[in-house]
């Protein structure tokens, strides 16, 4: 059964497969049909919509061939293109007395958590002002090691940054079906998901787009990312984007993952498991896997055997046992070097060891996330 009732903040993620024609041409009236959808969804909900299509906008007004290759030319593309992409925004959303602002986001922005404060913030802002935030993923000074790959995984951690109460998918296909319709015929659509599951997994495939960058797994993913942060998702069709009204007035339309509020992670927690990057690892001995995973203990240096990657202190870090099995995250107190010198050490001996004493935890019992199987 699909959950509506409460939902207010809506976060709608315009893949590049619905804002482009078959010329891979950016296709206005679809974004004339978005502004007039959005002013629709406005009189009940706040909406924030996350956008794909600059590096596309780039390639045509560059006349082009081909979608680039290079990550040089794909950063032309896109500083080429986010600007001609915002412009086509704001005048098709005055046509609707629609305000809108612009914010470019990479990896590093949902990583740090201060600045995720600092997104959050400026979110709530705007949607007091009555401005409907337009976001996207900063490719002109993205490099492949920041980058988010996607926009379906950019838009869930938006939804997850701010407390957003469904995410919707606009996308190229109806939804997600037990099998690809491409392939079969007697592939059905799934209206409802109450729970992720690995054979939720296993149903999504490949993109069939030619210019869109997440396929259905990349939206299976994003879904429950969503979820873990107490969000709903709807996957729905971009040819009518009325859907999402319809949708929203209970008809069975796409597919729907409910986000469970019981179920929802804190914010913390979320954040160590999906927005950041790990700066390294540090193995524990079997007592303090068992310490860490069954009790929920701190992570302290006696249990530490060996200590892998360079990392600041304050870095996120793996926790795996000696046979390279992950059990958690946590933010580390100390640097690398300082926490190979402390590993398998007493707390009592650190000022000796440093030369100053600080934290008697290497991770913190409330700087963890449990990710892996207790021991």
């Amino acid at each position: 059964m699909r959950e509506i009732n409460k939902i207010k903040k809506i976060v709608i993620k315009i893949g590049s497969s619905t804002l482009l024609d078959s010329k891979l041409k950016l296709n206005k009236e679809k974004i004339k049909e978005i502004a007039s959808v959005i002013s629709k969804l406005k009189e009940t909900y706040e909406v924030i919509l996350v956008t794909s299509g600059a590096v596309a906008v780039g390639v045509s007004k560059l006349e082009l061939k081909e979608r680039p290759k290079t990550i040089n030319l794909k950063q032309t593309c896109a500083a080429v293109g986010q600007a001609g992409l915002i412009q086509i925004y704001e005048e098709y959303f005055k046509l609707y007395s629609l305000k809108c602002a612009q914010l470019l986001l990479t990896h590093d922005d949902l990583e740090i958590r201060s600045r995720v404060t600092n997104l959050k913030n400026t979110l709530a802002n705007l949607l007091n002002y009555n401005v409907v935030p337009i976001i996207n993923e900063n490719d002109a000074l993205a490099v492949e090691e920041i980058k988010m790959g996607d926009n379906d995984k950019l838009s869930a951690l938006v939804a997850a940054s701010i407390s957003a109460d469904l995410l919707v998918l606009v996308t190229d296909i109806d939804g997600l079906y037990d099998k690809n319709p491409n392939n079969f015929s007697d592939a059905k659509l799934i209206p409802c998901v109450d729970c992720i599951s690995d054979e939720i997994y296993q149903m999504a495939g490949g993109s069939s787009s030619k210019v869109g960058s997440g396929g259905m797994y990349t939206k299976i993913h994003a879904a429950k990312m969503a979820q873990d942060a107490g969000c709903s998702t709807l996957i729905i069709n971009g040819a009518n984007l009325e859907n999402i009204i319809k949708a929203l007035n209970k008809e069975e339309i796409g597919t729907w993952f409910n986000g469970h509020e019981n179920n929802r992670l804190q914010a913390k927690a979320h954040w160590l498991i999906y927005n950041s990057e790990p700066k390294g690892a540090i193995i524990l001995d079997d007592g303090a896997i068992s310490a860490v995973c069954k009790k929920r203990k701190s992570v302290l240096a006696k249990g530490i055997v060996d200590v892998e990657g360079n990392f600041l202190a304050g870095s996120v870090v793996l926790i795996k046992d000696k046979n390279n099995k992950i059990y958690a995250r946590g933010v580390i107190s100390y640097s690398s070097e300082e926490t190979r010198l402390l590993k398998g050490k007493a707390s009592t001996d650190f000022s000796t060891i440093l030369g100053y004493k600080s934290k008697e935890e290497i991770i913190h019992a409330n700087d963890l996330v449990i990710i892996g199987e207790d021991k």
